[in-house]
């Protein structure tokens, strides 16, 4: 089963797309973001109302069977990230992007805080051609402001989404012990207050 569901949106066929659509309700979009480690960026977008579903996964590379050993060694091209199913009528595409800017570190390449490599870079993985609109002018707003020298975040087209292991899915829930130290040891909040304020 779990080998299965890895398999990117494009290879599971119409037997596949029938499985993913009715774990998806009706109505709801998603939005795909890596903002380095993806148990620190699920636990930021559970916590927003209109947020219906978190997913861990991964994405951006050219290995087609990515696991956490492979992504975290680097060499698979995938960065760390997440997919969020949300309801629009609740909260919109446009709003996920400037609450994903709060979450991170814009200012850094290949890199989130004590976490380093491409596979932690930041991007946002647009699906469509309004997503692709509304996250071109979130950043233009966002360089503007002249708030950092340089934005890296990437954005690009989501070419297919890998979900991560069972052990990684809502890990700031299961093991909140083990999070919060490495979300502390990692300086993670104390740079984001630092730079938002």
């Amino acid at each position: 089963m779990a080998n299965w569901v890895a398999r990117p949106v494009w290879a599971l066929g119409l037997v596949g797309l029938l499985w993913l659509s009715s774990g998806r309700a009706a109505g709801t979009e998603t939005a795909v973001f890596a903002g380095g480690c993806f148990w620190c960026v699920e636990a930021d977008f559970d916590k927003i109302p209109g947020v219906l579903r978190t997913t861990s996964g991964y994405a951006g590379g050219h290995d087609k069977q990515p696991t956490y050993a492979s992504v975290s060694a680097g060499g698979s091209g995938h960065a760390e990230v997440v997919q969020i199913e949300f309801d629009p009528e609740r909260i919109g595409y446009r709003q996920l992007v400037e609450r994903f800017w709060r979450t991170i570190d814009p200012s850094v390449k290949d890199r989130q805080f004590c976490d380093v490599g491409s596979q932690y870079r930041t991007a946002i993985f647009y699906t469509n051609a309004i997503q692709k609109q509304q996250a071109q002018e979130s950043k233009k707003a966002l360089e503007g402001s002249k708030r950092f020298a340089s934005v890296y975040t990437e954005l690009v087209p989501l070419q297919a989404f890998y979900p991560a292991e069972v052990e990684h899915q809502n890990y700031h829930q299961i093991n909140p012990i083990r999070y919060q130290y490495y979300r502390k040891s990692c300086g993670r909040d104390g740079r984001l207050q630092q730079i938002w304020r």
